[in-house]
């Protein structure tokens, strides 16, 4: 994809749900492709969603957004997918009480194998993909199975969430402001199983893992309280997080497209070739990854301790599980 070129198609799904309400905006006004770049909004739900995405339609309108170059909506993946040149998937079954995740993954692979499809049939061949629609790293491998054409390379599963939350304990916990912390990652599936990872944090450039008094917590407690912060909310909201998972898909994509800050890197769920860090090839796992012109390379060498190992090798565990599931539907 030309980075130079001034509009990007991006194709939002579930485009009348809360998540895609709040992250639309910020696509439209330069908060994720950054001020000299235009979208074509192509929104895609279901059919008893069109009036509601009508009505997102004529709001997006009414902001004038200067960076809007066009907005368009319907509920057929082959029409609102075409020449997109990025998909974000958002358009899913949540879970609810009850639910095993199995089946809310059989659900969801339906709906993915028809859109992986659209997109082989459809899209451009260099689309970039963000899977937010939950089990996402399962969803991202199903997806890419249906859609050949497109790089592996070119799909991504949402686990900034997971790595934001770990910034904000960490800022909270020592009195200071989230853009002061860096060097955290989130390693794993999009699930309790994840590990939030304080091995190379800093904050304010300096080891968190000095602070001794602190190491027990930040690999105790922090780590329980990052794996059920979803959770939590929903608990006290009586419904998922939706402010931060929007903000959490900008971040992303704002960071693939335009880059991570020096020295820095962010945790993205991508495709593993099998030559990093021992984890399996096939896997959709989540990895500190550096980002520059909307592509992402995995950072190496970092070392793992056996702690750290045991806890990534609990969540590679269930991705493996989730695979083979996954397999066995499709």
């Amino acid at each position: 994809m030309d980075k130079s070129k001034k509009t990007l198609k991006v194709a939002v799904t579930g485009a009348a749900g809360n998540i895609a309400y709040s992250l639309i905006p910020m696509l439209a006004n330069g908060d994720v492709f950054g001020p000299d770049v235009s979208v074509h909004i192509s929104m895609l739900d279901l059919p008893d969603c069109e009036v509601l995405m009508k009505g997102v339609a004529m709001e997006l309108e009414d902001c004038a957004f200067p960076l809007l170059a066009g907005i368009e909506y319907g509920t057929d993946p082959k029409k609102m997918l075409k020449d997109v040149d990025v998909a974000i998937l958002l358009g899913g079954k949540i879970r609810t009480p009850g639910m095993e995740r199995i089946d809310l993954l059989e659900v969801n692979a339906t709906i993915f194998k028809e859109h992986g499809q659209a997109l082989e049939e459809v899209g451009k061949p260099d689309c970039k993909v963000l899977v937010v629609v939950n089990p996402c790293n399962t969803m991202c491998y199903i997806l890419m199975q249906h859609c050949t054409k497109i790089p592996r390379k070119n799909f991504t599963a949402l686990m900034r969430l997971d790595h934001n939350r770990l910034v904000g304990q960490l800022a909270t916990k020592f009195n200071t402001t989230p853009d002061k912390v860096s060097n955290v990652v989130v390693w794993g599936n999009h699930s309790l199983t994840q590990y939030p990872d304080v091995s190379y944090a800093k904050v304010d450039g300096v080891s968190v893992l000095e602070k001794k008094s602190e190491v027990e917590f930040l690999r105790g407690d922090m780590i329980t309280t990052i794996q059920k912060r979803g959770g939590a909310v929903l608990h006290l909201k009586k419904r998922s997080t939706v402010l931060s998972g929007a903000i959490a898909a900008r971040d992303h994509l704002r960071n693939w497209y335009q880059g991570t800050k020096e020295g820095d890197w962010v945790s993205m769920a991508v495709w593993m070739d099998g030559k990093s860090y021992d984890l399996p090839e096939g896997l959709v796992c989540s990895v500190p990854v550096r980002c520059k012109n909307f592509e992402w390379e995995i950072v190496q060498g970092l070392e793992i301790d056996e702690f750290s190992k045991e806890r990534i090798q609990e969540s590679v565990n269930e991705l493996l599980q989730e695979k083979e599931e996954a397999d066995s539907i499709m």
